[in-house]
């Protein structure tokens, strides 16, 4: 959509109330959905401690794992708010007027929705008002308009198929150029009918997904630059105990550090994996080790080996 708006092939109309209802509830969507999840695990932990037959400390291994991934793939879901909010900020925003305001008391007298149901539905009768004094240019101006909403309760037809819009509704969607479209797909369809070929083209060009690294993958590449930050600087330890002919000394770190390089050298063999390093390579070796600890909790800078 952005890319959409950007070549001028498509705008937002934006009542103030979207904008106003997305930041009041911006924190508690969040917070729901990072957070509620690991609540759930702690709680699954709880039980497996109390009932937990004899795989317990397996099941414990993989509750423990994926507690750390979930809340990390709601983290994730929530880094395009910011993106979400500049769309709506960026598009043509649309304010009530009197005579809108005037529609929606009409609207309520006579219970046609969205006040059809025993609830406040002003705000939702305002959509529609705006929607309609908007859309009733597309006769005269020949641009299509169409009302996308998640809100089926309110704006769908009841009892039936709720891709349609509601029977009081539906004059607004019945003249060429003016569409009701309920949720992602609906938006989808709507933008599939109007550029064809041209979307799926775009669709398939921008579609990608990130995965979160699992705990075990992070841990793993934790220990790696560990390995490795700390290989370096044993050597470099040996070196400068060399260059001042401190044999004793030399002798003594190579039987304390003798197994574990052993043991590194062993594991990394791919060419360069072990030095020797630029000082470009060397600082994204401690930058790496650096974010992965304080991935896992630890204060940033925080390169001890």
């Amino acid at each position: 959509m952005r890319l959409l708006i950007h070549q001028g092939d498509l705008q937002l109309l934006v009542p103030d109330v979207v904008i106003d209802e997305f930041e009041r509830n911006r924190d508690r969507v969040e917070t729901t959905m990072t957070t509620t999840v690991a609540q759930r695990f702690k709680l699954i932990k709880q039980d497996l401690g109390d009932y937990g037959g004899r795989d317990y400390e397996q099941a414990l291994g993989v509750i423990e794992g994926l507690a750390h991934e979930v809340p990390l793939i709601g983290a994730m879901t929530t880094r395009n708010f910011n993106d979400v909010l500049d769309l709506l900020r960026n598009g043509k925003t649309l304010h009530p007027t009197d005579e809108q305001r005037a529609k929606v008391v009409q609207r309520g007298l006579e219970k046609k929705a969205p006040f059809h149901r025993s609830r406040n539905s002003v705000a939702d009768a305002l959509l529609i008002e705006m929607y309609s004094t908007a859309a009733s240019d597309t006769e005269t101006t020949g641009d299509p308009y169409a009302f996308v909403t998640t809100n089926s309760d309110d704006f769908s037809l009841p009892n039936g198929d709720q891709r349609e819009p509601h029977p009081d509704l539906a004059t607004l969607f019945a003249p060429d150029g003016s569409t009701y479209g309920l949720g992602v797909d609906g938006l989808n369809a709507i933008l599939l009918d109007h550029f064809g070929a041209e979307i799926e083209e775009l669709f398939e060009e921008t579609y990608f997904e990130e995965e979160p690294r699992k705990l075990n993958e992070i841990m793993a590449a934790e220990q790696e630059f560990f390995d490795r930050v700390w290989y370096h600087r044993s050597l470099q330890h040996q070196y400068e105990l060399e260059d001042a002919s401190d044999g004793q000394e030399v002798q003594r770190l190579i039987g304390i550090a003798g197994p574990a390089r052993a043991r590194v050298e062993s594991t990394y063999t791919e060419e360069g994996q072990l030095g020797p390093y630029t000082d470009f390579e060397l600082g994204m070796l401690n930058g790496k080790l650096s974010t992965l600890r304080w991935i896992l909790g630890s204060e940033w800078d925080f390169l001890d080996t």
